[in-house]
């Protein structure tokens, strides 16, 4: 089992299979560049393989805010379909905690859809809590 960061454009590309699993709005087309685009802001891609397959990934960034200081905000975090509950999930996200740790941050924060009950339970499995209401207004 490896992880990666998704450097190149081809690592990226590599990517959208998957993420397409928890982004169905995506355009394969367009995510390379939309990937990059994010990149110049802060946006990191990194993903697992084993075997030579990709099996999960995630999105983050690293931000500092007066309400929660350093942290890690994860974007993206999806496991491939046929691959749920093989531990692929629990080692990336193991992996996310100790970058987070590494890069001084004081916490790990993402938002996930009120409909994931299966994301949810692997959440509070892995020690997270909810700590806030996220609200939205389309525009």
């Amino acid at each position: 089992m490896d992880i990666k960061i998704a450097s190149s454009d081809a690592e990226i590309a590599r990517c959208f299979p998957v993420m397409a699993q928890l982004r169905p709005n995506i355009i394969r087309d367009a995510f390379v560049a939309r990937i990059r685009d994010l990149q110049r802001g802060g946006y990191e891609l990194v993903y697992l393989e084993d075997g030579g397959e990709l099996q999960a990934l995630a999105g983050f960034r690293i931000g500092d805010m007066l309400a929660r200081g350093r942290h890690m905000y994860v974007d993206d975090l999806v496991t491939k379909e046929e691959a749920q509950s093989q531990g692929y999930g629990a080692a990336l996200y193991k992996w996310l905690v100790d970058l987070a740790r590494s890069r001084g941050c004081k916490q790990i924060d993402l938002d996930s859809g009120v409909q994931r009950h299966a994301a949810h339970r692997f959440y509070f499995r892995e020690g997270m809590h909810i700590a806030s209401y996220h609200f939205t207004l389309s525009l």
